[in-house]
């Protein structure tokens, strides 16, 4: 639980720098934002969890 709130933070503070300096506009951030929320409600999101645990895993094993 730790590991998905401070990734999510991170992603939420890139998201942030990006927007602010013109890198994303706000429209395709809110499609990739509701494309990320349905694909969550779908079969594969076990699978993306396993893999984003998998690597921060990987990570910190350094």
């Amino acid at each position: 639980m730790a590991l998905s709130i401070s990734l999510v933070l991170l992603l939420g503070i890139i998201v942030f720098i990006l927007v602010r300096t013109g890198y994303q506009r706000i429209m395709p951030g809110i499609a990739v934002c509701l494309f990320g929320f349905f694909l969550a409600s779908t079969g594969i999101a076990p699978t993306i969890t396993g893999a984003v645990s998998s690597v921060a895993g990987w990570i910190s094993s350094f």
